[in-house]
């Protein structure tokens, strides 16, 4: 496989021939450089200009991105940072980023490209406008970003199995408090890990909340697993932190019992490669019947 300055002068061959296209590019190597061709006979040819962040790098003709001196310049010479917003100075002066395009992103830009390279996020900035967008870059190493690593890593999460607990146990009567809680394997944080090398990213979900819809068209929001009820706690106690009452018996509802579902919302946070985010967050849900009698009483 052809790595470094070789391989750019390669791809600057394919361009003379009008075989490839190659914008100012962020390299595999993690170099910054670009390509310029020009097709006029009889003699085309291409000046290429490499460097890479943080090292000293051939200055490429003054076309931009790094120099020898260290330094990143713009194609006027300008002295630009070499680093923006988490993206690298390119020798046209903007800055690529990788990117996560959707399948939708890329087709609108006339679908993935064949052979070796990746999508980058290019930004121009420069008073009074900054602009820029979604591009393929030829000859770069698919760049993974820890943002997409961190999709990857939610993906792995295996969340616990939500054990919901009624009480007291067994079968409940109208107007006494019912206890809501969940075992308290249910409500544990949980963490996942995706890697490629170089980069390794942690999404972390953890429990805020869990929504009881309790059958009898009421739902319950509680910010935490609930209380569970102990034997000798006076039954028309309610619960310290969830619970709820039930007002008629379930007597009408389907099979004689109601259907008590709890949902927990998960927030999934990730931390790698110097960065940290959110993800969009889970849910995770767990259901049990109950009968819900009323008492009788007998008057002499």
């Amino acid at each position: 496989m052809l790595t470094g300055l070789r391989r750019r002068v390669v791809l600057a061959a394919l361009a003379v021939a009008g075989l490839l296209a190659v914008p100012a590019t962020v390299y595999a190597d993690g170099g910054t450089g670009g390509v310029q061709c020009s097709q006029d006979d009889p003699r085309p040819a291409c000046d290429v200009n490499a460097g890479i962040p943080g090292q000293p790098g051939k200055p490429g003709g003054g076309d931009g991105g790094q120099g020898g001196d260290g330094k990143c310049r713009n194609p006027a010479g300008q002295e630009i940072p070499c680093v923006r917003d988490g993206a690298y100075a390119g020798a046209d002066g903007c800055y690529f980023a990788p990117a996560d395009p959707s399948p939708s992103t890329i087709a609108a830009l006339g679908g993935q490209p064949a052979g070796e390279g990746g999508w980058y996020m290019r930004t121009c900035y420069g008073p009074p406008v900054s602009f820029g967008g979604v591009v393929w870059v030829a000859g770069a190493a698919p760049v993974v970003s820890p943002a997409v690593l961190a999709r990857q890593a939610r993906a792995r999460l295996d969340l616990p199995r939500v054990v919901v607990r009624m009480n007291p146990p067994g079968d409940q009567l109208v107007n006494l408090p019912v206890w809501l809680a969940l075992d308290r394997g249910s409500w544990q944080s949980v963490s996942a890990t995706a890697s490629v090398p170089g980069v390794s990213v942690t999404a972390t979900a953890r429990p805020v909340q869990v929504s009881w819809s309790m059958g009898d068209g009421m739902t319950v929001t509680c910010a935490g697993p609930g209380t569970t009820w102990t034997s000798g706690t006076d039954p028309v106690k309610a619960s310290p932190d969830c619970g709820h009452v039930y007002r008629r018996s379930s007597s009408g509802a389907p099979g004689g019992s109601y259907g008590v579902t709890a949902t927990v919302t998960w927030e999934v946070t990730w931390a790698g490669a110097g960065q940290a985010g959110t993800v969009p967050g889970l849910t995770t849900t767990g259901q049990v019947q109950t009968r819900v009698q009323e008492s009788q009483t007998v008057t002499n």
